[in-house]
């Protein structure tokens, strides 16, 4: 038998590190040829591992969470030949030399081992009703200065706790066992426990991945926000309509004509659909629109492209947002679909609430987030009519774009969205 190391390969280019998401195996488990060993992740794509041959697992190169270097030890297998390690053997205890004199040869007498602590008998437990209400309503409790501090700092009740010394003197002892046993209800609480307990949830994966992609682009842009509000009526009319009109093709929501408008308004202010390099400091100007469709998942917040959005039509954008949809929200994702974006939409849909204020999608430079839709009377001239209205909350790194021309980049997208027959007309 053979020792055989699988390496975490190269699964991307320019990928230097990959994070381990999920073990299939376990030590001492056998495995098949092809079979997966693990599922990595990098720059939110997760990639599976196979084993390039049978064998049985003797050790794993890290726990869940462990980030491992390209070309570092994923999984160490037992295979039939000679594998492609040597392993020492374990160290044997070695023969005395056959010239050495026989009183040389005896085994050392072994050291006494020091007895062990007898062992302590824990305390026995507290029943819970004795640490009720231990004294009539309104008698002070007995206690000394000490357990009165030591209880005042943890919070609690010396009326709650049930003294064990000379008058029902509260000591250190019956402090710690009331406070071992956990908080007990008042006689006031209506039957409620206060519940101290703490979950600790390790961040890995996905979701470190967000976290660290969000606080590197809040550390290093200069984010600032501009909300403004849109009267959609025309454009939830037009969807209504085309939506009933053409049965059998994608539905369409709202993304898809905002994705058109977004088409339209970057042609006219290019400075947005952008990424800056500011180690470098150079702003690159895509003449292609790559939009980034911020989607939740059950993993987290992932962000597929629709790439080259100014070549496709509305149709087209919406059958594309659903297909990425799907397989951002199935784990299907490819990386080339999860990256190259340009410029990005987030939307929280019927939670979109008022006001949001997005982070932006480093290194774009602009992101459009969308709040919720709310039909409510606005005045026009002469009365007031319900309008369905909405507010379009978006983020901009102020290193770059103008608060200026922010504000009339937004202006552009709501002009298009509240006559959204001129978003079809060609320039």
């Amino acid at each position: 038998m053979g020792t055989r190391i699988v390496k975490l390969p190269d699964v991307g280019e320019g990928v230097a590190e990959a994070e381990i998401v999920e073990w299939h195996v376990e030590v001492g488990q056998s495995v098949l040829e092809d079979q997966i060993l693990a599922a990595v992740m990098t720059d939110k794509a997760t990639v599976e591992i196979p084993s390039p041959v049978a064998g049985k697992v003797l050790a794993l190169g890290g726990e869940v969470g462990s980030v491992l270097a390209v070309g570092s030890e994923l999984v160490r297998l037992e295979v039939a030949g000679e594998g492609n390690v040597e392993v020492a053997a374990a160290p044997r205890e070695a023969a005395p030399p056959a010239h050495l004199p026989a009183e040389r040869l005896t085994t050392p007498a072994p050291t006494p081992k020091a007895p062990e602590p007898a062992p302590v008998e824990a305390p026995s437990p507290v029943a819970r009703g004795s640490l009720g209400p231990p004294r009539p309503a309104g008698e002070k409790p007995l206690a000394s200065p000490a357990v009165r501090r030591r209880a005042r700092e943890a919070g609690v009740d010396l009326r709650q706790v049930r003294g064990s010394g000379p008058a029902g003197r509260i000591t250190h002892d019956d402090l710690d066992v009331f406070l071992k046993s956990g908080p007990q209800a008042g006689a006031s609480g209506g039957g409620r426990v206060a519940r101290t307990e703490v979950e600790t949830v390790k961040v890995i994966g996905l979701r470190r991945r967000i976290a660290q992609k969000m606080a590197e682009s809040k550390r290093r842009a200069a984010h600032f926000s501009y909300v403004e509000e849109v009267d959609v009526t025309a454009l939830e009319e037009l969807r209504a309509r085309l939506n009933a009109e053409n049965p059998d093709r994608p539905r369409l929501t709202l993304m898809p004509f905002l994705m058109q408008a977004l088409v339209r308004a970057v042609a006219d202010f290019p400075e947005m659909n952008a990424l800056y390099d500011d180690e470098a400091e150079t702003i690159e100007r895509h003449a292609g629109v790559h939009i980034g469709i911020a989607t939740q998942t059950p993993s987290g917040l992932m962000v597929p492209v629709a790439r080259h959005c100014e070549a496709r039509g509305l149709w087209d954008c919406a059958a594309e947002v659903r297909r990425l949809a799907e397989a951002a929200r199935n784990g299907q994702a490819t990386r080339a679909e999860l990256s190259g974006s340009t410029i990005t939409i987030t939307s929280l849909g019927p939670l979109g609430g008022i006001v949001t204020t997005p982070v932006i999608n480093r290194p774009e430079v602009a992101i459009i987030g969308v709040n919720r839709q709310v039909v409510r009377p606005v005045w026009q001239g002469a009365e007031f009519v319900p309008r369905t209205m909405m507010n379009l909350s978006s983020s901009f790194d102020h290193r770059v774009i103008d608060g200026y021309n922010a504000a009339q980049f937004v202006q552009r997208i709501k002009g298009l969205l509240e006559a959204p027959a001129t978003i079809f007309i060609e320039a």
